[in-house]
């Protein structure tokens, strides 16, 4: 289930599906895992680093009007919270009343375990679009992406299936998952397949495959259908998960559909049936004239231009809006990065610089990084919080020349760019 050796990472964009998927390669991945087993990726701290961060969730958090009681979710427990209990009424900015998540009674249900579900971010932050580009710009179909942030010992949902893939990136502590060895049959977002209950879902787990533990920076891709369940290891969880949505032989009947329209035998009525023979037999024959007909369209080249043009197309249409460029006019030099303020995360949790004779040195994955007296306190104050600014070094300890110990912290593995 575990694919690849461990590697450290700078912690840069994620844009390929190479790059979410490293060290394995898209290769490997299609010829051993798509549609067939699950995929267990260790990546190093730095992998997702810039995907999301508490500091981007509170962020979003802060964005009071793009929430309602759909898009934000509590669950406690494996049950979800309703939300008149941690929202209020509102209007949003369409002018419509909305049930608005509140603060404070967000933070008493998180006070008390309950789990928090951010629905619909996969266009939201530059790094959260990344992963969705890499995922639908590989072919694999249009991706959704919702947030999920667990707190020790609390599970919020039972085992279950997907009507989808899974692509689980673990972006902050650790979350065991059981992987079970049942798998739905290809299962759509239907009300046959939605409707089946916990008692359906306990029998038609199986038994346990496997036990997988995501620490941050690691990825768990899981085929339609396949059953699992979740648990946060550490005092605090955040995964992304990707819900990848093939196209399906389903739309093949839908472009057919439309294609049919055009073609008189299907307006033509089926014959009328009075219960004889004969009229069972005309009604059969029609049928295989028809199906017969079917199966020719489907080699009509007019249709399977249609049919690839759909395929290719499969995909969600996000971004793109640059209006400077569309007057002709050049950004200024200063807006490039401006929004996110060179913001770093810790990518090395627990690391400290230690006096050694008359140095100060910090243990890093690229070797020991030497410090001065200043830098060092310095650094100790950066990787005691799980991110920070250039800014807010530089505020803290306006002696030290913040750019540079960021730089070679980065350097060393210490930190992430978020």
């Amino acid at each position: 289930m575990t694919g690849g050796a461990l590697r450290v990472y700078p912690g840069g964009m994620i844009s390929t599906l190479a790059d979410l998927l490293a060290p394995v390669t898209p290769e490997q991945f299609f010829a051993e895992y798509y549609d067939k087993q699950p995929l267990h990726v260790q990546g190093g701290a730095a992998k997702f680093a810039s995907v999301l961060s508490w500091r981007q969730i509170n962020r979003l958090l802060d964005q009071t009007h793009i929430w309602s009681g759909q898009s934000l979710k509590l669950v406690m427990d494996g049950n979800a919270v309703p939300p008149e209990q941690y929202c209020g009424r509102a209007t949003s900015r369409d002018n419509a009343a909305v049930m608005q998540p509140d603060a404070r009674m967000v933070a008493e249900w998180v006070k008390r375990g309950a789990s928090v579900v951010m629905n619909d971010v996969d266009s939201l932050t530059p790094g959260l679009v990344g992963v969705s580009t890499a995922l639908e710009e590989a072919g694999l179909g249009k991706a959704q992406a919702n947030v999920y942030i667990s707190w020790q010992s609390h599970k919020a949902f039972p085992a279950h299936f997907d009507t989808h893939d899974v692509w689980a990136v673990q972006v902050e502590g650790e979350k065991t998952w059981n992987i079970w060895e049942g798998r739905a049959e290809w299962p759509i977002p239907h009300p046959v397949f939605r409707s089946l209950g916990q008692a359906h879902h306990e029998q038609a787990k199986g038994r346990l495959r496997g036990q997988v533990t995501l620490k941050a920076g690691d990825l768990l891709y899981l085929p339609r259908g396949w059953y699992h369940d979740a648990l946060a290891e550490a005092p605090a969880s955040v995964h992304v998960a990707y819900g990848v949505h093939a196209p399906l032989g389903m739309d093949l009947v839908n472009i057919l559909l439309e294609r049919v329209l055009y073609d008189a035998e299907f307006r033509k009525p089926l014959p009328r049936q009075d219960g004889t023979a004969p009229a069972r037999f005309a009604l059969t024959s029609r049928a295989a004239q028809l199906g017969q007909r079917l199966s020719e369209l489907t080699r009509d080249p007019k249709v399977m231009e249609v049919l690839a043009k759909f395929v290719a197309d499969y995909r969600y249409r996000r971004g793109g809006n640059d209006l400077l460029a569309a007057r002709g006019l050049a950004a200024p030099a200063a807006a490039a990065g401006a929004e996110e303020g060179a913001a770093f995360r810790v990518a090395q949790p627990g690391a400290k610089a230690v006096r050694r004779g008359a140095e100060w040195v910090v243990k890093a994955p690229a070797g020991p990084l030497a410090l001065a007296p200043a830098e060092a306190e310095a650094a100790n104050w950066l990787l005691a919080r799980p991110d920070g600014t250039e800014a807010e070094l530089r505020a803290a300890h306006p002696a030290v020349d913040a750019a540079l110990l960021l730089r070679r912290m980065v350097e060393s593995g210490l930190l992430a760019a978020a």
